[in-house]
């Protein structure tokens, strides 16, 4: 077992000759397949040696066709396992406080599938607990460091569009089959994920927006549930400032007749356009010129990410997805939803 505290790096060097981090999983569905997962597997310093599902036929079966030496059906035991050096939560995210408590509390680096947990109450927690024992922990924010949205970072960095002004976001899908059918979905159930498909989606680009512009400062939102199909709120909106003054606006509606992502920030000379999902040209304009650019995403998708936890914890360097970002990010999806 790794020691607590400000030796946790330190020995992640020096007791693996080859600065090995064993990582263990707990949850393997569909984003540990293809997103996650493998990168795991394929960023050098790190190695999977443990998963764990309640179903133990569907643990195996991922552990086989993965190459995954260790299989639990019981997250505590995992946890507790001195070969496992870090823990990765991937469940559903009303899993994720009591699982995080439980790997500080062994003294274990950890990430967190986002969002990091349903309220912002619990990221508060979670984040308590590994600051006092000074362990590291991620939350999978992966965008920060793709490619395309980087680029992005780059351009405002260097001011091609003047000073940010504002920024909005439109966003909107039809209803899925499986929302038409009632088939059970957590995804949907407001017990787990109060603002549904918001919770699941919209994070990913209010956290990409606190990135690129700074933190909220102040926040206000609308959500109701429009369509009836499943507990969960399926439209909302929201208006914000940023703590430097820049302005912002968004919609979220999962019941409309057509998609549609699109993200514009206005500046002094210029603006930006792009989509946080949909991977279509990233837009710069500005007084001189229109350019599009065409990044595409790495495979697996979650890799460069996983690459720059390696290299926070085995090389002191500076990961943008923390704890701390990931609470502020779950404040304003809060702040939207009107639980505070």
């Amino acid at each position: 077992m790794i020691p607590t505290g400000e030796n946790n790096r330190d020995a992640m060097q020096t007791t693996h000759g080859n600065k090995l981090i064993r990582w263990g999983i707990i949850g393997c569905g569909d984003v540990t397949e293809v997103k996650s997962g493998p990168a795991y597997q394929q960023t050098e310093g790190f190695e999977l040696i443990a998963v764990m599902r309640r179903d133990e036929e569907k643990a195996r079966d991922y552990a086989r066709r993965h190459g995954v030496p260790k299989v639990y059906t019981d997250a505590a035991e995992l946890i507790a396992d001195p070969e496992v050096d870090a823990v990765y939560i991937a469940t559903p995210p009303d899993h994720h406080h009591m699982y995080a408590l439980m790997t500080a509390a062994v003294g274990k680096p950890c990430c967190i599938e986002k969002p990091m947990a349903p309220t912002y109450g619990e990221c508060v927690e979670i984040c308590a607990a590994f600051e006092q024992k000074n362990l590291p922990l991620f939350v999978a924010y992966y965008r920060r460091t793709l490619p395309r949205f980087t680029k992005i970072k780059s351009w405002l960095e260097q001011e091609l569009i003047g000073n940010v002004r504002h920024v909005s976001w439109q966003f909107s899908k039809p209803p899925s089959a499986q929302d038409l059918s009632g088939e059970y979905n957590w995804r949907t159930d407001s017990k787990i994920a109060a603002g549904g498909y918001f919770d699941d989606l919209a994070s990913h680009g209010l956290d990409l927006l606190a990135f690129y512009l700074g933190d909220f400062s102040a926040v206000s939102g609308f959500s109701t549930n429009q369509q009836k199909l499943y507990s969960a709120a399926d439209a909302l909106t929201a208006c914000w400032v940023h703590e430097n003054g820049i302005t912002g606006a968004g919609s979220w509606n999962f019941g409309s007749a057509r998609n549609q992502d699109r993200v514009e920030i206005l500046g002094s000379k210029g603006a930006i356009e792009f989509a946080v999902f949909d991977e279509v040209p990233i837009r710069l304009t500005t007084e001189a010129e229109t350019i599009e650019i065409t990044i595409e995403h790495p495979k697996p998708v979650q890799l460069p990410h996983v690459q720059a936890m390696r290299d926070s914890l085995l090389n002191n360097e500076k990961h943008p997805s923390l704890g701390k970002t990931a609470a502020h990010t779950a404040w304003v999806m809060d702040r939207i939803l009107g639980r505070i």
